[in-house]
């Protein structure tokens, strides 16, 4: 009997103005399974994150974990191994397959999301594509061609960051007109990428609230994002907490972007993930 392997996407998060509310699914996986481990997995204890939210969806055995996704670099890992792992306790109670999941994905998002503590990243991880998390559900957001096709270039430095310690630098309280900033340009955001216009997405990302006591702490970080854009990228953020630098733009036009990004840091060209959390063969 062949055992259920789960992939769960990675994911930016904020997407510049909408702070603990936009991700967007990527195309760098995390896959986990039941049993011993493959080679390249690595086995999780009964302590790991993915396996808690594996127990408490009713799995039973022991769990393996195998991904593409750095580390505490801003690109969702801890998300997506959550979500790998609660689909996988369904799949396996319930012999189902994708659709299983589907029917699933609203438990799923509720579990992984408690457990992780934000549901941005989680969110995007489930659902795939681009979505808002909002007051504890997903709102998938619909992409037009030209943003589907779009690549996402990461550019990410050799440090890591902690979300916790990025957001106990941010201020209690934030000016009425910077909230009100970011909700204006949030909602233009959504509003580029459902009329497929990436010609709104440079001021729709301009965020207030958040990104620049973020990148105080990640060297080179504006330098990127100010080069990616200049060269061609039709927008950038910081994702996450960080440290990477994330950069939409046209697959014309990532040769240039790529080019054009400082040392301190490697690029990966990535593309949005449109299926989200699903199983693979193993």
């Amino acid at each position: 009997m062949t055992t259920p392997v789960v992939r769960a996407p990675a994911s930016s998060a904020n997407l510049g103005a909408g702070f603990d509310v936009l991700g967007m699914a990527l195309d760098l996986c995390a896959d986990c399974g039941v049993g011993d481990p493959p080679p390249g997995a690595e086995a999780l204890d009964q302590q790991h994150p993915a396996a808690t939210v594996f127990g408490e969806l009713g799995g039973v055995g022991p769990i393996w974990i195998r991904h593409a996704i750095p580390m505490a670099r801003g690109l969702g890992f801890s998300g997506s191994a959550r979500v790998a792992a609660a689909a996988l306790a369904v799949v396996q109670r319930t012999g189902g397959d994708h659709s299983a999941i589907t029917e699933a994905a609203d438990e799923i998002l509720a579990v992984a999301a408690r457990h992780e503590g934000h549901g941005d990243n989680v969110a995007a991880s489930v659902f795939g594509g681009i979505t808002a998390y909002v007051d504890g559900r997903a709102v998938q957001i619909p992409v037009g061609p030209t943003l589907a096709a779009a690549s996402f270039v990461a550019w990410i430095p050799d440090l890591t960051t902690s979300t916790d310690t990025s957001r106990r630098a941010l201020p209690p309280t934030v000016d009425r007109a910077d909230a009100i900033h970011n909700i204006a340009r949030s909602i233009q955001f959504v509003t580029a990428i459902a009329h497929d216009d990436p010609t709104l997405l440079a001021d729709a990302t301009d965020d207030r609230l958040h990104q620049a006591v973020r990148l105080e702490a990640v060297p080179g970080g504006a330098e990127a994002l100010d080069a990616g854009v200049a060269a061609g990228a039709w927008c950038g953020w910081l994702s996450g907490s960080g440290p990477t630098i994330g950069l939409l733009c046209d697959a014309l036009a990532v040769d240039a972007v790529v080019a054009a990004l400082p040392g301190g840091g490697h690029a990966k060209v990535l593309a949005i993930d449109t299926i989200g959390v699903r199983p693979v063969d193993g």
